[in-house]
């Protein structure tokens, strides 16, 4: 049986994503962040209305995600605490 990605691991993996491409459309941050639709849309909305991502919109109507620098921040932060735990080895 798989083990199930805590929250934070979740909200790291989709920041990540986001991260790495700059800006990402949502079809494909849906693929990245392995969740379902709905699982999704709630780390979406939540991570919007705290600021870590922005949804932006062009003119042509196409969506896309980008992190916020409160985002980068959080995966900073992260990183320092996951070395921290990997070097306890815990």
């Amino acid at each position: 049986m798989a083990k199930k990605r805590e929250r934070l691991n979740v909200i790291k993996d989709i920041l990540d994503a986001i991260q790495k491409n700059r800006q990402i459309k949502p079809t494909r941050l849906l693929y990245a962040s392995n969740l379902s639709p709905q699982m999704f849309k709630d780390y979406i909305n939540e991570l919007i209305s705290k600021k870590f991502i922005r949804l932006d919109i062009d003119d042509k109507e196409k969506k896309t995600f980008s992190l916020t620098k409160k985002g980068n921040d959080f995966l900073q932060e992260y990183k320092v605490i996951d070395n921290f735990i990997e070097n306890f080895g815990l």
